[in-house]
């Protein structure tokens, strides 16, 4: 795991403004004394993620997906641990390690570094479920003379909301090998994840934790003191919650009433972050996710996104009916990361509380392996009035059929996907499709193309990977939209011009 990017903030020999922006970033403690010694306290070890610290001389990370790193002198490092437990640890970015049942002084380097400068990273095994490890930071023993060095911290942090699926159960490496950790290290940030295992959105009457609740909270136990927000800003917020619900018997309106009121939750303390809701890999309460974004969105707040996972999974990508295994995470990784980079593309701006932004920066990473769905907010400039389309099929070598499918739709709003298909003999090199709503649909966020409106026409434009459409081949995307009434489909579409046939 590289801790050294081009994309690290640090500046060489900067320790002291290198210590000012971790405390920022990621809750550092004040510079001190204790400086250089490797405890606790040390300034130039950062703690990433929500730990509880209220004990000077142990530190305790509450949620999975907490590290720490920092840098050192000598040839040696072991850590100082006060009971048994599991633990993952890399030293100058080579594989993690696992050591299991530990404790005391723990030797990290049995064959010794060269002399010089290193980094550290180290992740303790979440205490959950059955495994009850004691995972305490004590400090750190260096070599006679050796000091720590300040952590190489990167410009921006992700937190990862959910359940155990977030965690990583059942994954070779757990929270390592789970999206959200391998999310944040193919984008270079910081990143933690919040999540409890068999956790709901809303908790329930037979005893359902609501991780919304938590959220708010330092640990995951109930009575785990409020965390101080203050200690860090995430640049991103990713939810995925809503697979445990349904066997607790939450209707579908609390959830979608819960889950709008928990992304208000988050933005209240994250004012800056991008917020993505992910529709859950099964597909439980796919329409309340979505419906939930477009209340939110329909207050103002543009900076809130619904992403469509339809797809993602592998046919081999579980370990079970539930839980991705590795392979799952990669796939999952492979379509979230150039979502959350297109937002993190640019530098966030605060979140508008009555009149969403008049523009929206377009995807300028494309997707590792398989297009991935990137939510666009609409532009309020109006677009240039152009000819609404016509019914009839073309003829000759070009042709076009255009499918319109209305996924789910609740109170004020629906999702729809849109598939073109090229009947034509020659391949489309970049295409806009353009049709008339007739109710006053309003379309408020897509995939895999981008788009603008004008009364009830709008006009979908390619992504950009996805603009060429062989001869025989289909491209689909999708949006949400609100409707207050009648939703009745569009009756013609037109690509590039050119009225398409309906499917």
């Amino acid at each position: 795991m590289p801790v050294s990017r081009s994309r690290s903030i640090l500046a060489a020999g900067a320790a002291g403004v290198v210590a000012v922006l971790a405390a920022t970033l990621i809750g550092l403690p004040p510079a001190s004394a204790a400086t250089g010694d490797g405890s606790p306290t040390d300034a130039n070890i950062a703690f990433v993620g929500r730990w509880d610290r209220s004990n000077s001389t142990a530190y305790v990370p509450n949620w999975a997906g907490a590290y720490l790193r920092t840098g050192f002198t000598g040839t040696t490092v072991k850590l100082r641990q006060r009971r048994t437990i599991d633990l993952y640890y890399s030293i100058d970015g080579a594989d993690f390690r696992y050591l299991t049942n530990v404790s005391g002084t723990v030797n990290l380097t049995p064959t010794p570094l060269r002399a010089g400068n290193h980094t550290l990273v180290v992740s303790y095994r979440v205490v959950a479920g059955s495994y009850t490890g004691d995972a305490v930071f004590q400090g750190l023993t260096l070599d006679s003379g050796a000091r720590t060095l300040p952590a190489v911290v990167r410009p921006r942090l992700i937190e990862f909301v959910g359940d155990s699926i977030t965690l990583g159960t059942t994954s070779s490496r757990t929270a390592l090998t789970a999206y959200g950790w391998l999310t944040g290290e193919q984008l270079g940030t910081e990143h933690t994840q919040l999540g409890y295992g068999g956790g709901c959105l809303v908790a329930t009457a037979d005893g359902c934790v609501s991780v919304a609740s938590q959220f708010l909270r330092t640990g995951y136990a109930a009575n785990s003191p409020a965390w101080d927000f203050t200690r860090y800003q995430a640049d991103a917020v990713v939810i995925n919650l809503g697979t445990n619900d349904r066997s607790h018997g939450v209707s579908g309106a609390d959830f979608q009433n819960q889950y709008a009121t928990f992304i208000r939750t988050v933005r209240s303390r994250y004012p800056r972050a991008a917020i993505f809701a992910l529709r859950t890999f099964s597909g439980r309460y796919a329409a309340e996710t979505a419906a939930a974004v477009t209340a939110v969105t329909g207050a103002g707040d543009r900076n809130v996104f619904y992403v469509d996972t339809t797809g993602w999974l592998p046919a081999d990508g579980l370990s079970d009916s539930v839980h991705p295994n590795d392979a799952g995470h990669r796939a999952i990784t492979a379509r979230l990361a150039p979502v959350v980079a297109a937002k993190l593309s640019t530098t966030p701006t605060p979140t508008p509380t009555t009149v969403p932004p008049t523009t929206t920066a377009p995807p300028t990473t494309p997707p590792v392996t398989t297009p991935p769905p990137v939510t666009t907010a609409p532009p309020t400039t109006a677009p240039p009035t152009t000819t609404p389309p016509v019914t009839t099929p073309p003829a000759g070598g070009t042709g076009c059929a255009v499918g319109y499918a209305v996924t789910g739709q609740w109170q004020g709003g629906f999702q729809g996907e849109v598939t073109i298909r090229n009947t034509g003999t020659a391949p489309v090199d970049g295409w806009t499709l353009q049709w008339t709503f007739s109710d006053g649909q309003r379309v408020s966020q897509a995939w895999n193309a981008s788009y603008t409106q004008s009364g009830g026409t709008v006009r979908a434009t390619n992504a950009g990977w996805n603009g060429t459409i062989a001869a025989g081949a289909s491209v689909s995307f999708g949006f949400l939209a609100d409707v207050a009434g009648t939703n009745n489909r569009p009756t013609g579409y037109a690509l590039n011009g050119t009225a398409c046939a309906l499917s």
